[in-house]
């Protein structure tokens, strides 16, 4: 039984009826109660000035006559002689004597001329007045009169009677007009929740999943309840949309960087090989093997230095956070790729208010990481840019720039320059190098809280690295 009442009560439909027809129960019942009350205060008021003036009747001066209604009685405890009374009027083929404990009930009501109620044994309640008289004959005199609640009763039982006939079918009214109103306007909540299944009902285990499904536009006005539901839930599925198809990018982008790591160093790997099977055939050729092998070595070892470094940096490893003079690492790099290459040209710009060559631009960071970006970033201008290209470095004030008027990237490659592996094969000439350059130089230009941003033309290339200043 608890089961069924609680499937029955379970939809939020049947909680809203259900709270609507509560309401409409208590509601009604107050007001057949206040009803009720105020009827009886009514007819008994009424009753109590009927009684009254049976009373006043009585000790009206002149010869005492009594004449009311059937429903009224009458006794009388004269102080010299034997009390009697009546019930219904003087008439005497309508006289019904009150028997001894009907007078000692009456009898036992205060004399202060107020209306009381007494109860007569299988008569019911009678609303009564007792006062004293003077009679010539008889002396002292109390009279008692009043008359039957009965009619007041009767109609407070059948007033009582409609009320519980009438707030029973109210609430059967209430209950089903209540239930298709509910019903119809939760209709558009009923259409939220199906696109909410459907979309449950996609496969977003693996693989590229596309949500396509939305609440209608007509249910997302935000002024409406439903409205604010079926917005927040457009928004969710346009952001599980967008998520999704991050982890599947991110998905795609793991599984080539694990085939182009492989490719890498399957590189050196197979050149080892090569060399250390030569130099078991032909003892002569093992200085040469030698050196080769070392030589791939240093180029694989490298390598994994870069993929560790990149692990480390997206694990979140803090870096040291010291002050370092950018301009120093600047005009240092710069030297060394003179030195280097000659064949390009080397320019360092300071900024216009610096006074000398040694006009400090102070970041906060680690330098060794620094000084790799900057190495990093010449080190593919000099290997990607043809002979006799003008590479600028601008010192700013919050970093600086390097710029080139090379050939540039194609314009396909500029949004994934920063990605692992990425190589300008058709505009830059590619001599070594995995493909990690640049990407080291996001890494740890992120890890240090700064931005670096491209922009290529053809004969205008810049590469913006922004710091936080110290």
């Amino acid at each position: 039984m608890n089961v069924r009442l609680k499937r029955l009560v379970a939809p939020l439909i049947s909680r809203l009826v259900i709270t609507a027809v509560c309401l409409v129960l208590v509601v009604s019942v107050l007001i057949a109660t206040f009803a009720t009350l105020a009827l009886r205060e009514t007819l008994m008021g009424r009753l109590d000035r009927d009684v009254t003036d049976m009373a006043r009747s009585v000790s009206a001066p002149g010869p005492r006559t009594f004449s009311g209604a059937p429903d009224s009685v009458i006794a009388l405890f004269p102080e010299n002689g034997e009390a009697r009374g009546t019930l219904g009027d003087l008439d005497p083929d309508k006289v019904m004597s009150l028997s001894g404990t009907d007078l000692d009930v009456f009898e036992a009501v205060e004399v202060d001329a107020r209306p009381h109620d007494v109860e007569l044994p299988d008569r019911g309640t009678y609303r009564v007045v007792a006062q004293s008289l003077y009679d010539p004959n008889a002396g002292r005199v109390v009279v008692v009169t009043g008359r039957s609640t009965d009619e007041v009763d009767n109609t407070i039982e059948s007033l009582t009677y409609w009320e519980a006939l009438l707030i029973l079918l109210g609430v059967v009214v209430a209950a089903g007009a209540g239930y298709l109103v509910v019903r119809r306007q939760l209709s558009p909540l009923r259409e939220v929740a199906a696109t909410a299944h459907t979309v449950a009902a996609l496969p977003l285990s693996s693989g590229e999943v596309s949500v396509t499904e939305r609440v209608p536009e007509r249910l997302t006005d935000e002024d409406t309840e439903v409205g604010q539901v079926g917005a927040a839930l457009n928004s969710l599925l346009d952001h599980v949309e967008t998520s999704l198809a991050e982890r599947h990018r991110s998905e795609q982008q793991v599984r080539q960087f694990v085939a182009d790591a492989s490719h890498e160093l399957r590189t050196p790997l197979t050149t080892i090989r090569g060399y250390t099977e030569l130099a078991q055939q032909r003892p002569e050729a093992v200085p040469t093997a030698l050196g080769k092998v070392e030589e791939e070595s240093l180029r694989m070892t490298a390598l994994v230095e870069d993929l560790l470094l990149l692990a480390r940096l997206d694990q979140g490893r803090p870096l040291a956070g010291d002050s370092v003079d950018l301009t120093r690492l600047l005009l240092e790099a710069v030297d060394d790729a003179r030195v280097v290459d000659p064949s390009h040209i080397w320019r360092l710009e300071l900024p216009a208010d610096a006074d000398s060559d040694d006009a400090e631009v102070i970041v906060t960071g680690d330098a060794q990481r620094l000084h790799q970006v900057i190495s990093n970033l010449l080190t593919n201008e000099r290997r990607h840019t043809p002979a006799g290209t003008t590479v600028t470095v601008r010192v700013r004030p919050d970093g600086f720039d390097v710029h080139d008027d090379g050939p540039g990237f194609p314009p396909a490659l500029v949004p994934h320059a920063f990605e692992r592996f990425t190589r300008a094969d058709e505009a830059r000439q590619r001599d070594g190098g995995a493909g990690l350059g640049l990407a080291l130089v996001h890494a740890i230009v992120t890890s240090h809280g700064g931005t670096v941003k491209l922009t290529s033309v053809p004969g205008d290339t810049t590469i913006a690295v922004r710091l936080p200043a110290h």
